[in-house]
């Protein structure tokens, strides 16, 4: 048998994904995705772990407690964004405002799961909010679009999640363990 998989991310608030859900109702009609990321699975990763054994999944959650001594802070959506051929892009989402703070927290994330031994990810972190995956369709010009698509929402960083897959479900991801971060100071500083 396959051991599941897992990712580590931080989970949205809800007002935040009904506003993302009304974007990807408008944009289905539109945009010739095969998946559209199911309302209650948006998040932002800090880090996939890939499959996991009980054993090493157990050693992740108890270092993971070290997280508590990042204090929470806030983050920003901003507009849409793609990876992949500007005219046919693999993956549609929602940006999300560089913040130091985000970096140092996925910097911490990915440094406790390597300890763990996952695989350390070589490529640069992207923080981003996956709306749509899969392109089907022939080319298109999205700058208009994504020029539409903007709206600042400011929302509260205080827990980071291990998620377990599913893939045969709808929503795909539940979660496996839940860490708080600070309400105080911490080593990077205070809370903003």
């Amino acid at each position: 048998m396959n051991s599941p998989h897992y990712f580590i991310a931080l989970p949205l608030p809800n007002f935040l994904k009904k506003q993302l859900a009304g974007w990807q109702r408008a944009l289905s009609d539109k945009l010739p995705y095969k998946q559209w990321t199911h309302p209650d699975d948006l998040h932002i990763t800090l880090k996939f772990l890939g499959p996991a054994e009980q054993n090493q999944l157990q050693m992740l959650m108890k270092s993971m407690a070290q997280i508590k001594r990042i204090s929470a802070f806030s983050l920003q959506t901003e507009s849409l964004g793609t990876f992949g051929n500007p005219k046919k892009p693999r993956v549609l989402w929602a940006d999300v405002k560089r913040k130091e703070k985000l970096f140092y927290l996925q910097e911490n994330v990915e440094n406790i799961a390597s300890q763990a031994g996952f695989q350390h990810e070589k490529r640069v972190y992207t923080p981003h909010i996956t709306l749509a995956k899969k392109w089907t369709g022939g080319m298109k010009d999205l700058s208009d679009l994504k020029k539409r698509y903007i709206r600042q929402q400011t929302f509260e960083v205080d827990q980071v999640v291990i998620y377990r897959i599913h893939p045969e479900k709808n929503p795909k991801y539940h979660v496996a363990a839940t860490f708080n971060l600070s309400r105080g100071e911490d080593v990077y500083g205070t809370a903003d």
